[in-house]
């Protein structure tokens, strides 16, 4: 068993450092993939409004979102104001399609440790 649904709660917003930098759709467009890639609907949940201080300010993105099993875009906030959203999913009919579809049949755990050493070396 694994996981039914996965809940990104975040705070992502402009660089603190260079309020010009935008990386909302690439937050978004990973968040997608993560429910694409592994057949399972994502709820990302962000932060709206200003945090400052002295060195630095940050403009946080809202557009909070749940994603469907495929990677599309279901349900969307606004950037700017809170917001409830809702969405429905047969998790016993995903579960099938995971199976389906192969989901996880050829995936190899057992190379885990190595493609995520630093070196790529097997240390044990």
């Amino acid at each position: 068993m694994g996981a039914e649904i996965l809940f990104y709660p975040t705070a992502i917003g402009s660089e603190p450092h260079d309020s010009t930098i935008d990386s909302k759709d690439h937050w978004q467009t990973c968040m997608l993939g993560h429910a694409a890639s592994n057949l399972v609907p994502v709820v990302a949940s962000n932060r709206i409004g200003v945090e400052e201080d002295e060195d630095s300010k940050i403009t946080f993105y809202g557009s909070s979102f749940i994603a469907g099993p495929q990677g599309n875009k279901i349900e969307e906030a606004g950037r700017k104001e809170e917001a409830v959203l809702v969405a429905e999913f047969d998790l016993d009919a995903l579960d099938a399609q995971r199976i389906e579809w192969g989901i996880f049949r050829d995936r190899r755990p057992d190379l885990y440790k190595i493609i995520t050493s630093y070196d790529g070396e097997l240390t044990i």
